[in-house]
């Protein structure tokens, strides 16, 4: 590069390859056009970066447009490994039931065990049984209960639809994928990224181990507040947990309410202050 193209940027060699511009002579030796139009027959080019920047991006595409009208929905997760018959996976069926009974749509990872359970439960209530099945190495098909189902490449994808159209989280006894789901939802809520929901584990002998090293130690050691640990909530039937959801979804109409009415009020109130009338309300 000379010392003119240096202190002078628009002097040097310049090409544009879409969003990206290259500079100093960094310049692609062909054209996407030509390299799209040259049939090699490799087919590594599924394999590039730029080409999973579009998977991920269909992999939201496809979530957000199955799921955006299912209505009010809870996500409930647990262990794959969870036996049919077993009291885990009764708990799970009944779970599913009782939420489809509340008008909730279920969504769960897809596949067996308490997922299973919990999907086949809200589809023999009549409820919607949405599964989110992710592509693993060993094979883990959509369980049979499933209405709706979606499979995705990527867990960070898939971990988004859980979140986004869910008024709540219920966890069931399950190994690290439910540790990975129970944790994301925690320090989402606890962030404030999204508004507060409800999270309830199911389960005291299998999850109070776990909530007591969180007071004991996080907490103690000023790496959480109990106000923290106040967003979990440990019970032990299915009864209980969808009450808690039915009861925050409660809680937060009358709410959304109470905030509406105190805004309206405040609306009428400045108006006649100014002397106007107030717009239609």
């Amino acid at each position: 590069m000379t010392p003119e193209e240096y202190l002078n940027p628009q002097a040097r060699p310049r090409r544009q390859a879409g969003a990206v511009v290259r500079r100093s002579g960094s310049g692609l030796a062909s054209t996407a056009d030509l390299r799209l139009l040259q049939n090699k027959g490799d087919g590594n080019w599924i394999h590039t970066d730029p080409w999973r920047v579009l998977r991920i991006q269909s992999e939201f595409v496809e979530g957000f447009g199955a799921l955006a009208e299912i209505g009010p929905a809870i996500s409930v997760f647990g262990g794959a490994r969870t036996t049919r018959g077993t009291k885990e996976y009764l708990l799970a069926y009944e779970v599913g039931q009782r939420l489809a009974h509340e008008g909730y749509a279920v969504i769960t990872g897809g596949g067996p065990g308490a997922m299973e359970a919990a999907n086949a439960g809200a589809r023999d209530a009549g409820g919607t049984s949405v599964g989110l099945g992710i592509e693993l190495p060993f094979e883990q098909d959509i369980n049979p209960y499933v209405d709706i189902a979606i499979n995705f490449r990527y867990f960070f994808a898939r971990k988004t639809c859980f979140v986004k159209y869910a008024q709540g989280f219920i966890i069931l006894p399950g190994g690290v994928g439910t540790l990975d789901e129970l944790f994301e939802a925690f320090c989402l809520v606890q962030t404030h990224k999204i508004t507060a929901f409800p999270i309830v584990l199911i389960g005291s002998k299998y999850w109070t181990g776990l909530v007591d090293w969180l007071r004991e130690r996080m907490v103690e050691d000023n790496f959480a507040a109990d106000s923290d640990l106040a967003l979990l909530n440990v019970v032990d039937t299915a009864e209980e947990a969808v009450a808690l959801m039915t009861s925050f979804a409660k809680d937060s109409q009358e709410l959304r309410a109470r905030e509406r009415q105190a805004l309206l009020d405040r609306i009428v109130a400045e108006c006649a202050a100014a002397d106007v009338e107030p717009p239609p309300l």
